[in-house]
């Protein structure tokens, strides 16, 4: 297992300025951060890889798709640029040596048709990522499709239909994620939730109902930890906590106020939840 902390709980993109972060993720004992990924610089990224590899850090990515390029747009070329867009963050990753790109890389984040998704859009979908799929190919990078909640989106918003997803794409460089936060709101039940989609699921989201720090809140934390380990999870556990460090992650977050004493505490609880919770279990 390995322990990881989005680094979306201090900014939307990782600059030099940020060194003290990553230095003081390394020391608490962070096996690896994930990097938001949100403009595609390859050589910045290169350069980044190195400055992680230096501290020891292993690295994840995170991105989003939004209206102008979704990948199930009726519109030819906003599909083609929503493929574009997620295989230049797959160079990206290759480039800074992350394992894992993650994120709701399937259709426009908080954009809505009014409807449910209809059986054209599932097809395009399966399409489009099928394509990032094969530009991943010979690289170290695996996708992780991400499945949200029905106020973020309305393509995936389950465990189930999400690794029916995966299946119909059908290629071994998609595979998904599961995250505790939206599986809290929308999973009846999440032991059946994360069996239902074991086999396709090779990156977890740890995150708190309320955003804040792991443990803290009411997420059935026991069940999903009982869940992982009898079905055999053995990949990243990444902490995906928000706050206010910046005005506009905020407002995309829907974070309004404080609810931790500190970043830096924040990340020291949280691992040290982890850790427990896992050791419980081995």
């Amino acid at each position: 297992m390995k322990f990881g902390m989005n680094l979306l709980l201090w900014s939307g993109s990782i600059e030099d300025e940020h060194q003290p972060v990553l230095e003081m993720l390394a020391a608490q004992g962070y096996d690896g951060i994930e990097v938001p990924l949100f403009a595609y610089d390859v050589a910045k990224c290169a350069a980044l890889g190195k400055r992680l590899d230096a501290i020891g850090l292993e690295r994840t990515a995170v991105t989003v798709r939004n209206e102008a390029d979704n990948p199930i747009s009726a519109d030819a070329k906003i599909r083609a640029a929503g493929v574009a867009a997620n295989q230049a963050a797959v160079d990206c990753c290759e480039a800074m040596g992350a394992t894992i790109l993650a994120g709701p890389i399937h259709s426009a984040l908080g954009c809505f048709s009014g409807v449910g998704r209809t059986q054209d859009e599932w097809k395009r979908g399966v399409e489009s990522l099928r394509k990032v799929a094969e530009h991943a190919e010979g690289t170290g990078v695996t996708l992780a499709v991400e499945y949200l909640n029905r106020f973020e989106c309305y393509f995936l918003n389950c465990a189930a239909d999400t690794a029916r997803f995966i299946d119909e794409v059908g290629h071994p460089k998609c595979r998904m994620m599961y995250d505790t936060f939206h599986a809290n709101l929308e999973e009846k039940s999440l032991a059946d939730a994360i069996r239902s989609c074991a086999q396709q699921t090779v990156h977890v989201h740890i995150s708190e109902n309320d955003r804040s720090t792991p443990g803290s809140g009411h997420v059935h934390w026991g069940e999903t930890f009982d869940a992982l380990h009898q079905t055999g999870y053995d990949g990243w556990l990444m902490v995906e906590a928000f706050g206010l460090a910046l005005p506009e992650l905020a407002a995309a977050t829907k974070i309004w106020r404080r609810m931790y004493q500190s970043e830096e505490q924040l990340a020291r609880d949280a691992l040290a939840f982890m850790k427990r919770e896992w050791a419980k279990r081995k």
